[in-house]
């Protein structure tokens, strides 16, 4: 963790231990620092996985590695490395995945295919294979650790802690989830330097634990940006033990399987938000809202048009309700719009309608609004019935002071 705690940090929730995961931290010392680097998490046999990666063009080879894996839809293990992305790095990172992916299916006497490993940080550094492995041993010696112990591990410049929990009931069971997330800067995952795991006692079978998590993710990850730059590392993997005893969920008809999938996309939009509510330099949690667009899609793109608007996000962090940058990012959104039928609210004040300022509005709400922590910035396009909600940002001096030195 590092730098001044967001202003918008959360508390760090009571998360339940989930039978058949077992954490451990160590330090692999991939930077100059004192703290853990380096998390593994064990388990149990039987253990089914989904994940979504990153559509980056220029994926690390972890992404690669979890992609190639995933298929086989077994996990026993799950390896995250801390302060070095080890992406953009070829054949040198590519064997210290290999590497660190024999070394735990060895202890652990597993397939490769069930170890799954990320890696966040410095973008074009190798994974130093000598310090992975020296981490790798410290962690397999390592007593279990606390979620708080694995969330901080896994963090580069996020400011606090970021987990959630839910539950649900699957017959007369009730099943328990977790997720630990990390990411401040970076962060416009298109999914599929985001990573996010998700633990579950429930018994899935894993095609339907991945038709859950990508439908979650679509309206959860997808719909955040803090900085419209998309992650070469970005990975959301969900884990499920299958240690609740209840029948195993095949098919979305098995019994109980609405309500999990019901609670792993609440997870999931929870995770989200502590994701924006982190974003570098953060003063204000916004949520955009789109409707009246001529479809779902479109909304999304003129939604994140606006989220992503450096003038939209500036404004809003000098607390100025300049609508008429709102008007800008709906206009090069490249979507249908007609600027005839627009209509703005801020804070559900409507400030403009029908290509105009509407006459005589009380600018007192909006101020006290837009002074607040929680701002909301809705437009209506007009044309249909297609609507969006994403979620970002201000942007304030904090993310260039942050970024602007992150490798030093």
């Amino acid at each position: 963790m590092s730098h001044s705690v967001s202003p918008l940090a959360l508390p760090f929730p009571d998360l339940p231990a989930i039978a058949g995961v077992t954490p451990h931290v160590a330090r692999a010392r991939y930077k100059d620092w004192d703290r853990c680097d380096l998390s593994l998490v064990e388990l149990a046999p039987g253990t089914t996985v989904a994940g979504v990666t990153t559509t980056s063009k220029c994926p690390s080879p972890e992404v690669e590695w979890c992609r190639s894996a995933l298929p086989q839809g077994s996990a026993r293990a799950l390896v995250v490395s801390a302060g070095n992305a080890n992406a953009f790095t070829g054949g040198k990172g590519r064997d210290a995945v290999q590497m660190v992916v024999n070394t735990v299916s060895a202890q652990l006497g597993c397939a490769a295919q069930e170890v799954f490993v990320s890696a966040t940080g410095v973008i074009g550094v190798p994974l130093p294979q000598d310090k992975a492995r020296a981490g790798l041993d410290a962690a397999f010696a390592a007593a279990p650790c606390s979620w708080r112990d694995l969330t901080d591990a896994i963090g580069t410049t996020d400011t606090f802690a970021k987990a959630a929990t839910t539950s649900a009931m699957i017959g007369d069971r009730r099943v328990e989830l977790v997720g630990v997330i990390k990411g401040s800067g970076m962060i416009a995952p298109d999914m599929a330097t985001m990573l996010g795991y998700i633990f579950t006692d429930a018994a899935i079978a894993p095609a339907l634990l991945q038709q859950m998590l990508g439908a979650a993710n679509r309206s959860t990850f997808n719909c955040i940006t803090v900085d419209s730059d998309t992650s070469t590392s970005d990975t959301v993997l969900a884990f499920a033990t299958g240690q609740a005893d209840h029948p195993r969920l095949d098919t979305m008809d098995s019994v109980g399987a609405d309500a999990f999938a019901a609670a792993l996309a609440d997870l999931c939009r929870q995770l989200a938000h502590l994701v924006v509510r982190d974003g570098e330099g953060a003063t204000k949690f916004i949520e955009v809202r789109v409707t009246g667009a001529v479809s779902g899609d479109s909304a999304h793109r003129i939604a994140l048009s606006i989220a992503n608007s450096p003038l939209v996000k500036t404004a809003i962090a000098g607390e100025d309700a300049n609508w008429g940058r709102v008007v800008m990012a709906v206009g090069k959104a490249g979507e249908p719009a007609e600027r005839d039928l627009l209509s703005i609210c801020f804070g559900g004040v409507e400030v403009a309608a029908q290509g105009v300022v509407v006459e005589g509005y009380d600018e007192a709400p909006v101020a006290a609004h837009l002074k607040g922590q929680e701002i909301l910035v809705e437009a209506d396009i007009g044309l249909g019935q297609g609507h969006a909600t994403v979620w970002t940002c201000d942007l304030t001096h904090g993310y260039i002071s942050i970024n602007a030195d992150y490798r030093s």
